[in-house]
Formats: C-alpha cells, sequence, structure tokens
C-alpha cells in the first residue's frame, strides 16, 4: 500500500472504481500498519483479526461502491461503542463484557458497507480529555511525543490521523470529542444530543452523551452525518434531524453571517493561541461574517457545573458499582473525579438543574441572535509532563470551551486553525443551536478551504466550494409591503421571532401594484418578462419552525415563491397571483411601497 495513499470517502471510492484497489486489500495493509503504530501509539485496545474481518469483507462480495455508500470504507470504534461478538472494555478490563449486537450507529455504518478496524483506546469510562487515563497505555499525540493525543477518544482520533481509518467514532460529554480533533489535525463533530443514536454505547453522563465523527474534512462529517442521523427506537434520546440539517444543508456559508466571539477569552499564558485565535477571526471576516463580541460568563459557569455539580453522580452511577466492588479496578485519577459523587442529594440535584436553566435561557437569548459563536478549541496545549505532574488540573485545563455544550445542548463542531511553532496542530471550535449542524460543518469546510492547511494521514483537500448555499433553522423571506419593518403586519414577524437582515432592493424584472381591498393596505409584485424595475424589499430571518404557521395565514391573491434580488440571488418572498391585479393601481414608478404609502398622506 502506498505511503501517500487518500482515505478520503471520494478519494476511496475514486480508487475502488477504478479497480486498483480492493477492500481486502486495503484493510490488511490497513491492520499490518497498525501492528506496526499501535506499540508506539497505543490506539487500539482490539484490533480486528482476519477471521473477526472477514465476516464484514464477505458482505461486499458481489457489490460495488455504487451500490453502498460506505463500500470498503474502513472506520475505528472507540472502546465504549458496542461491535457485536468483541469485547467493550470501556478502558477497564474489569467492567468488560461482550455485547450480542452492535450498537445502532455501528450498525448503520455496516449496513452502509463501513469496515470496522478494531477498538480503540479512550480514558478509562470516558473521564478524561488527555488520553493517558488508561490501562492499555497512554496514548500520545500523533505530530508531537511530548504531547497527549486527547481524549477520552484519544484512540479514534489517533486512527484517523495516522492514516489508519477513513474516519473513526468517538464519544464527547464534556469534550471529549473536539479536544482530541485539534490535538491532531482533524475534524471532530459533535452533534446534536439525540441525532446520532447512543444506543450500545456505555454511559459516562447518559443524558449528556453524544457520539462523534472523527474526519480529516468537514466535508466528510457532513456526509457521515446525513448517511446516520435520526431517530432511533432504541435510544430514549434519539431526536428526529429536521430536514433543514439534512444533506442538503450543507453548503458555501451566505456572507452576512454573524458569529459570536467571547469577551472573556482565555489562554492560560499561551504564547501562540492569541494569534492564532486572532487570526481565525480575520479569516471569517473573509468568508463575510461579522464578528460580534458576546459575555461569556453564563457558559462558563455552565462549563462549571458539569463537575462541581450533580452530573458526576450520573458518572457514578455507571462506575460506583465497580468502585465500590472491586476498588483497584478502577484508576486512582478516576476514583478522584467521582469520589464525592455519591455524597450529591436530590435537593443539590434540583437547585443545580435550576441554575443550568437559567444559564441556558442566557445562553439562548445570545444565540438567537447569531449564527454561530467561535472559541479555542482549548486554552493552550498541555504536555504529558505537565499532565503526570498535575493530572485533574491540566485536564480541567482542556475543558475550559468544551464542558458547557452538551449542558446547554448546543451543536459543535472542532476544526483545525493552523500550527504551534513545535508543529502541534491548533484548532477552534464552532458551535450554535441544536440541529444546526450542517451550518457548523459548511463554515468548518469554508474555514479550511481558506486555510489549506496540510489534512492529517496524508490526505488532500479539496477546494472546491459547494454549489449550493448553506441553511440553518431559519429561513430568509423578502417582504415588500405591509410586512416591511414598522409596518401593520410587521408585528407577524416579530412574534414568530423574525430578525431583519437586509434592505435592498428586487432585481429590475418586477411591477408593483397597490391591490384593491383593504385595510389593511397591500402591494402585489409581480415578475415581468418587460419594463420591470427595481422595488424596494426587505429581506427577514424567520426559525424555520415558524414557517409553516406564518405562510398558512397569508391570504389570497398573495403567497410565497422566488423573487430575484438586486445581487442576483433568489430568495423567498412575496408574490402576487395574476387575478389578483383585477382593480390593482400600478405603482412602480414609486420604487417601493414606503414611497407609495408617503404619496398618500396628505401634503402640507
Amino acid at each position: 500500500m502506498p505511503h501517500l495513499f487518500d482515505l478520503r470517502l471520494g478519494a476511496l471510492k475514486t480508487t475502488y472504481q477504478s479497480g486498483s484497489l480492493t477492500p481486502r486489500q486495503l484493510i490488511a495493509a490497513l491492520r499490518d500498519k497498525a501492528t506496526a503504530l499501535n506499540p508506539e501509539f497505543n490506539l487500539f485496545i482490539h484490533l480486528l483479526s482476519a477471521a473477526e474481518l472477514e465476516p464484514y469483507l464477505a458482505a461486499l462480495d458481489g457489490k460495488s461502491p455504487s451500490e453502498l455508500p460506505l463500500y470498503g470504507v474502513p472506520f475505528a470504534i472507540k472502546d465504549n461503542i458496542d461491535l457485536a461478538g468483541i469485547p467493550t472494555t470501556a478502558a477497564c478490563p474489569a467492567f468488560a463484557y461482550v455485547p450480542e449486537r452492535s450498537a445502532t450507529l455501528v450498525e448503520q455504518l455496516l449496513a452502509l458497507g463501513a469496515i470496522p478496524l478494531g477498538k480503540t483506546n479512550l480514558d478509562q469510562f470516558a473521564t478524561g480529555l488527555n488520553g493517558t487515563r488508561s490501562p492499555y497505555g497512554a496514548c500520545r499525540n500523533s505530530v508531537h511525543p511530548a504531547y497527549p493525543a486527547g481524549g477520552s477518544s484519544s484512540g479514534s482520533s489517533l486512527a484517523v490521523a495516522l492514516g489508519l481509518a477513513s474516519f473513526a467514532l468517538g464519544t464527547d460529554t464534556a469534550g471529549s470529542g473536539r479536544v482530541p480533533a485539534a490535538l491532531n489535525n482533524l475534524v471532530g463533530l459533535k452533534a446534536s444530543k439525540g441525532l446520532l443514536s447512543t444506543a450500545g454505547v456505555v454511559p459516562a453522563c447518559r443524558s449528556l452523551d453524544c457520539v462523534t465523527y472523527f474526519t480529516a474534512t468537514a466535508r466528510e462529517a457532513s456526509q457521515l452525518l446525513a448517511l446516520t442521523a435520526g431517530l432511533d427506537g432504541r435510544d430514549e434520546y434519539s431526536r428526529r434531524n429536521p430536514l433543514w440539517n439534512d444533506a442538503c444543508a450543507f453548503g458555501a456559508p451566505r456572507p452576512g453571517f454573524r458569529f459570536g466571539v467571547p469577551k472573556q477569552l482565555e489562554f492560560l499564558g499561551c504564547a501562540e493561541s492569541p494569534a492564532l485565535f486572532a487570526a481565525t477571526i480575520e479569516q471569517l471576516k473573509a468568508l463575510g461574517g461579522e464578528a460580534i463580541e458576546i459575555d461569556f460568563a453564563p457558559f462558563l459557569e455552565a462549563a462549571r457545573l458539569l463537575y462541581a455539580g450533580p452530573w458526576v453522580a450520573e458518572r457514578y452511577s455507571i462506575a460506583g458499582a465497580l468502585i465500590e466492588q472491586q476498588p483497584d479496578a478502577v484508576l486512582p485519577v478516576i476514583k478522584a473525579v467521582l469520589e464525592k459523587a455519591p455524597s450529591v442529594s436530590g435537593v443539590d440535584t434540583f437547585r443545580a438543574q435550576y441554575r443550568l436553566q437559567a444559564l441556558k435561557a442566557k445562553c439562548d437569548r445570545m444565540l438567537a441572535e447569531l449564527d454561530c459563536v467561535l472559541t479555542p478549541a482549548y486554552p493552550r496545549p498541555v504536555s504529558l509532563a505537565e499532565l503526570q505532574a498535575e493530572p485533574v488540573a491540566r485536564n480541567s485545563d482542556l475543558g475550559h470551551y468544551t464542558n458547557f455544550m452538551n449542558m446547554l445542548d448546543y451543536a459543535a463542531v472542532a476544526v483545525p486553525a493552523g500550527f504551534m511553532h513545535n508543529g502541534l496542530p491548533w484548532g477552534v471550535t464552532l458551535f450554535g443551536r441544536a440541529l444546526t449542524d450542517q451550518y457548523l460543518l459548511s463554515l468548518a469546510d469554508a474555514l479550511q478551504r481558506q486555510h489549506n492547511l496540510p489534512l492529517a494521514g496524508e490526505r488532500r483537500l479539496d477546494l472546491n466550494e459547494p454549489s449550493n448555499l448553506a441553511r440553518h433553522d431559519k429561513a430568509r423571506l423578502v417582504v415588500c409591503g405591509a410586512h416591511l419593518d414598522g409596518l401593520p403586519l410587521n408585528w407577524q414577524f416579530k412574534q414568530r421571532g423574525g430578525r431583519l437582515v437586509a434592505a435592498t432592493q428586487s432585481a429590475p424584472h418586477y411591477q408593483l401594484y397597490a391591490l384593491a381591498g383593504g385595510p389593511p393596505l397591500r402591494p402585489g409584485m409581480v415578475r415581468v418578462g418587460e419594463g420591470g424595475v427595481a422595488i424596494a424589499v426587505e429581506v427577514w430571518e424567520l426559525p424555520s419552525s415558524e414557517l409553516g404557521s406564518f405562510l398558512t395565514g397569508i391570504p389570497a391573491p398573495l403567497g410565497l415563491g422566488k423573487v430575484q434580488l438586486a445581487d442576483g440571488s433568489w430568495e423567498s418572498g412575496f408574490i402576487c397571483e395574476p387575478y389578483g391585479l383585477e382593480g390593482a393601481t400600478p405603482i412602480s414608478h414609486f420604487g417601493g411601497w414606503r414611497a407609495y404609502l408617503r404619496s398618500l398622506q396628505p401634503q402640507a
């Protein structure tokens, strides 16, 4: 197998279709490579044998890459996620069991043609952000031997970073899928809670846990999410993926997006991180973004609740019995983290929940006005020596920008954003409202193309811009009449959480009419083949969940269609049925509805 083999999903499919490589050849070569690398990196707890791999390879016999979206794609599985017939250890031999059934997400991937290479190392019981808390050995960084791989999904990040897997599954409760991604030059998608099934996953905090995709590119993470997101009857925390967050939502970010930047930035004395973060802000601006400074205090307070509050007891509900029965079976650092859990009372729990809800209300109000928030992935990297000297404090440093995410029910993606002078990868996190995952991945993709950094695992970045515009949970509507800001029907937007995006003009292809009837007086805007003019309009943004109730309330002869703006773009907006022009007054020469209304006012 060539050293520079490209394991990206699209590249691998092209290679298979050419006939120059078969899944059996690839998996055999990757298994040999993994065997050679494992003693140094400790990334696999269980590397599947040739006999264990054979049923998955045999399932592809008679199939082709055109039939299965993930035909022959190698992936790795964090060893707190079940693969049928293979021990699940959660990095604790005394806890290990052999599941009869794979996790739902693993079943989905197998059905799509993917091949599991093995089970990967992790911080024990997924409790840690550094990758050194495992009886199976510490995981060193893929680039710099003096630094950790990050955790708890350490082995999964290494499997992708070292070119052993096209993607890997991790989990993320407090940052376990984002910190190792940033430390190893990867994209780490922490999808919205419930979007990827956690059935068959050993819980860390059942109410907070998410499964993570590690990939080299945001585009691949988008593809994988689109293939596997959705309701699962096995998972009580599962949620439906709305159509505004499907595969078609991934695209080029529209200029004018608003991204939050924390006022309270913390880099813990790092000399390089501030400049790297400032450069990323400028790159988002270059993509058309507007930076908005936000108060980060409520986010940080929510983060502190994760380990200072009752959620430690939720972790203890999984490992507690083993700690009590076989205290030596659990690592001392894990016991230290969980030791106060038995003393947490029900009163403590409810008080913490009330405080968290108050903080979420504050944070949600800020996010309602933004398209996303940008933070560093971590304040500064910590070395293996620092972790050995102060394991709890230095681990906490890595979670400064991650611990609040699932507490507040937000979607997040870590994306590479540079390298430090010593070669260590550095990254940022984009986060936003739940169920805006594809939009965040769109921004991450744009950042990757803007940076054009080398990819992990000797891959090559596709610099082609997506053909469609990115979408999220808010829809744009063009208005030309009574719904304009300050006019009689504008309350219908504001009542639904609408926001004015821009005051602009239509393309010069429209005629405007004052329709018969009223009140309120209403215009009709009609596209014409000849004799059109530009009409003054406004673009409003409305939560997609509110769009249906708005649409059904629009009276005839008006409706929603597509309106072309002066910049050539097309947006949903008000249009008028031709029959509605009976008895209407042509008013295009006024250039817009406001000017027409002014003409009706008595002259002083």
